[in-house]
């Protein structure tokens, strides 16, 4: 296809699309002419990804090149292209996640989330989920029960362990969305939309609920 095929199917202008070719995030079509190329469906896929982190997960052109050029090494791996597209996993400037050797980390940098690190540690172990060291979200939760407990509310991992059950369930229903993917980059495209996309509608989902069930508890009719 001709770029103004590209652009109309990708939803991505031909400015941007020019500026992500010499910025090196698309590979070059197959030249044609002096100043002519045609492009393919691989294209397409790609500038969907690309419009996705940008747009979607709001990185930077220069984040979302790294990102790009660990999941050109990595598309044989489904899971880790998911860790990297959706921020589970850091990239590292050489467009390869960081090795995971057993390195100690820095000093006082165990000890830094106190009880609350163990906490989640304990929390996914009940849950049986496999994940990898030291997970940007696991540090939200152990910040999240630190929190709680300096405003003295009495809350440990076994509270969460419902609200874990439930986050199972949506996370099987995330995955099974993209069983009708075609490759790993439409999966990994379907992926931040299903992340980050639905998450606003998630928390709207859940005030709604607690609205309706308030109502039904303490409502006057």
């Amino acid at each position: 296809m001709r770029i103004s095929e590209l652009s109309r199917r990708s939803g991505v202008s031909i400015p941007t699309i020019k500026y992500y070719l010499r910025d090196g995030l698309l590979p070059a079509g197959r030249p044609t002419a002096a100043n002519q190329a045609e492009y393919d469906e691989d294209h397409v896929r790609r500038l969907r990804l690309i419009r996705s982190l940008i747009g979607v997960r709001g990185l930077s052109v220069s984040a979302t090149k790294d990102v790009l050029a660990a999941v050109d090494e990595q598309q044989g791996d489904v899971h880790l292209l998911l860790g990297l597209v959706l921020g589970a996993l850091p990239v590292e400037r050489s467009g390869r996640p960081p090795r995971r050797d057993g390195a100690a980390e820095p000093a006082g940098a165990e000890d830094a989330a106190g009880d609350a690190a163990e906490d989640v540690a304990a929390l996914t172990a009940e849950m049986g989920w496999k994940t990898s060291p030291n997970p940007p979200a696991a540090q939200v939760v152990a910040e999240t029960l630190e929190t709680m407990r300096a405003l003295g509310v009495d809350y440990d991992w076994r509270s969460l362990v419902p609200y874990a059950e439930l986050a199972d369930r949506a996370a099987r229903l995330d995955l099974d969305q993209l069983r009708d993917a075609g490759d790993p980059l439409q999966q990994a495209e379907r992926a931040v939309l299903l992340t980050v996309l639905l998450e606003p509608a998630l928390l709207a989902l859940r005030r709604l609920a607690q609205e309706h069930h308030s109502a039904l508890r303490f409502g006057n009719g």
